[in-house]
Protein backbone atom coordinates (compact mmCIF):
# COMPACT_ATOMS: atom_id res chain seq x y z
CA UNK A 1 0.00 0.00 0.00
CA UNK A 2 1.26 3.67 -0.96
CA UNK A 3 0.50 7.10 -1.74
CA UNK A 4 -0.70 5.83 -5.18
CA UNK A 5 -3.53 3.29 -4.10
CA UNK A 6 -5.60 6.85 -2.93
CA UNK A 7 -4.69 9.52 -6.01
CA UNK A 8 -7.65 11.85 -4.53
CA UNK A 9 -6.31 11.68 -1.15
CA UNK A 10 -4.16 13.42 1.13
CA UNK A 11 -2.01 10.24 2.92
CA UNK A 12 0.18 9.81 6.24
CA UNK A 13 1.43 7.73 8.81
CA UNK A 14 2.07 8.23 12.18
CA UNK A 15 2.22 6.30 15.79
CA UNK A 16 1.24 6.05 19.01
CA UNK A 17 4.28 6.03 20.85
CA UNK A 18 4.29 4.16 23.91
CA UNK A 19 7.62 5.53 26.43
CA UNK A 20 10.10 3.73 28.38
CA UNK A 21 12.33 4.44 31.57
CA UNK A 22 10.77 7.71 32.96
CA UNK A 23 8.02 7.84 30.44
CA UNK A 24 6.66 4.32 31.02
CA UNK A 25 3.25 4.23 30.86
CA UNK A 26 2.66 7.08 28.80
CA UNK A 27 2.28 8.20 25.11
CA UNK A 28 4.15 10.91 23.31
CA UNK A 29 2.44 14.07 21.91
CA UNK A 30 3.28 16.49 19.77
CA UNK A 31 2.60 20.36 20.27
CA UNK A 32 3.07 22.12 16.65
CA UNK A 33 4.06 25.36 15.94
CA UNK A 34 1.75 24.98 12.89
CA UNK A 35 -1.53 25.13 12.97
CA UNK A 36 -2.56 26.93 16.33
CA UNK A 37 -0.96 24.84 18.23
CA UNK A 38 -2.27 22.21 18.10
CA UNK A 39 -1.79 18.57 20.20
CA UNK A 40 -2.04 15.38 18.11
CA UNK A 41 -0.28 11.99 17.63
CA UNK A 42 2.82 12.27 15.75
CA UNK A 43 2.13 12.26 12.11
CA UNK A 44 2.87 13.49 8.66
CA UNK A 45 2.63 12.79 4.44
CA UNK A 46 3.91 9.90 2.80
CA UNK A 47 6.89 10.42 0.30
CA UNK A 48 6.40 9.36 -3.18
CA UNK A 49 6.75 5.59 -3.38
CA UNK A 50 6.80 5.57 0.75
CA UNK A 51 5.16 2.46 2.23
CA UNK A 52 2.84 3.94 5.26
CA UNK A 53 5.10 1.83 7.74
CA UNK A 54 8.52 3.40 6.58
CA UNK A 55 6.65 6.77 7.01
CA UNK A 56 5.43 6.62 10.29
CA UNK A 57 8.33 5.26 11.56
CA UNK A 58 10.38 8.18 9.55
CA UNK A 59 7.39 10.68 10.70
CA UNK A 60 7.93 9.76 14.63
CA UNK A 61 11.44 10.06 14.30
CA UNK A 62 11.51 13.52 12.84
CA UNK A 63 8.70 14.77 15.19
CA UNK A 64 9.84 13.15 18.34
CA UNK A 65 13.30 12.32 18.38
CA UNK A 66 12.88 9.16 19.11
CA UNK A 67 13.79 5.91 17.50
CA UNK A 68 11.18 2.97 17.44
CA UNK A 69 10.47 -0.22 17.55
CA UNK A 70 7.29 -1.17 15.63
CA UNK A 71 4.90 -3.40 17.68
CA UNK A 72 1.54 -3.57 15.69
CA UNK A 73 -0.68 -1.88 13.27
CA UNK A 74 -3.26 0.41 15.53
CA UNK A 75 -5.82 1.87 12.76
CA UNK A 76 -6.71 4.48 10.57
CA UNK A 77 -8.16 8.02 10.99
CA UNK A 78 -10.08 9.89 8.06
CA UNK A 79 -11.40 13.66 8.01
CA UNK A 80 -11.18 15.91 5.33
CA UNK A 81 -8.63 19.04 4.93
CA UNK A 82 -10.76 21.80 2.78
CA UNK A 83 -12.46 19.82 0.40
CA UNK A 84 -10.01 17.22 -0.20
CA UNK A 85 -10.49 13.80 2.10
CA UNK A 86 -6.82 12.58 4.14
CA UNK A 87 -6.18 9.29 5.95
CA UNK A 88 -3.87 8.38 8.61
CA UNK A 89 -2.66 4.78 9.06
CA UNK A 90 -1.20 4.55 12.35
CA UNK A 91 1.32 2.24 14.20
CA UNK A 92 1.56 1.42 18.23
CA UNK A 93 5.32 1.39 18.42
CA UNK A 94 7.79 2.20 21.70
CA UNK A 95 10.65 4.26 21.78
CA UNK A 96 14.16 2.71 21.11
CA UNK A 97 16.32 5.08 21.80
CA UNK A 98 17.14 8.23 20.34
CA UNK A 99 18.56 12.13 20.46
CA UNK A 100 15.58 14.14 21.28
CA UNK A 101 16.39 16.33 17.83
CA UNK A 102 13.08 17.22 16.55
CA UNK A 103 11.92 19.27 13.80
CA UNK A 104 11.66 22.70 15.31
CA UNK A 105 10.52 24.35 12.65
CA UNK A 106 6.89 22.42 13.03
CA UNK A 107 7.28 20.94 16.65
CA UNK A 108 7.22 23.20 19.69
CA UNK A 109 7.19 20.68 22.32
CA UNK A 110 7.15 16.89 22.77
CA UNK A 111 4.61 16.09 25.62
CA UNK A 112 4.12 12.73 27.20
CA UNK A 113 1.27 11.81 29.16
CA UNK A 114 -0.98 8.74 29.81
CA UNK A 115 -3.11 7.43 26.90
CA UNK A 116 -6.40 8.54 29.64
CA UNK A 117 -4.97 12.02 30.15
CA UNK A 118 -4.17 12.43 26.37
CA UNK A 119 -7.85 12.45 25.61
CA UNK A 120 -8.15 15.67 27.47
CA UNK A 121 -5.38 16.87 25.50
CA UNK A 122 -5.53 15.74 22.03
CA UNK A 123 -7.11 18.61 19.85
CA UNK A 124 -8.74 16.20 17.73
CA UNK A 125 -11.82 13.75 17.98
CA UNK A 126 -10.28 10.87 15.56
CA UNK A 127 -6.76 10.84 17.85
CA UNK A 128 -8.75 10.38 20.87
CA UNK A 129 -10.95 7.99 19.57
CA UNK A 130 -7.73 6.22 17.54
CA UNK A 131 -6.06 6.23 21.62
CA UNK A 132 -9.17 5.08 22.98
CA UNK A 133 -9.47 2.07 20.79
CA UNK A 134 -5.71 0.92 21.55
CA UNK A 135 -6.06 1.01 25.21
CA UNK A 136 -9.82 -0.06 26.22
CA UNK A 137 -10.64 3.59 27.15
CA UNK A 138 -14.56 3.79 27.23
CA UNK A 139 -15.41 7.53 26.92
CA UNK A 140 -12.52 9.54 24.89
CA UNK A 141 -15.33 12.44 24.35
CA UNK A 142 -14.47 15.41 26.30
CA UNK A 143 -16.81 16.47 28.38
Amino acid sequence: MAINDFPHSIVAAGGILIGRGSNQGKIALVRRSRYGGEVALPKGKLRAGEEPVAAARREVREETGYEVKLWQFAGTTRYFVGAIPKIVFYYVMEEDGGTNNIDAAEIAAVEWTTPEQSLGILTHREDRHLVAAVFGIRNADRP
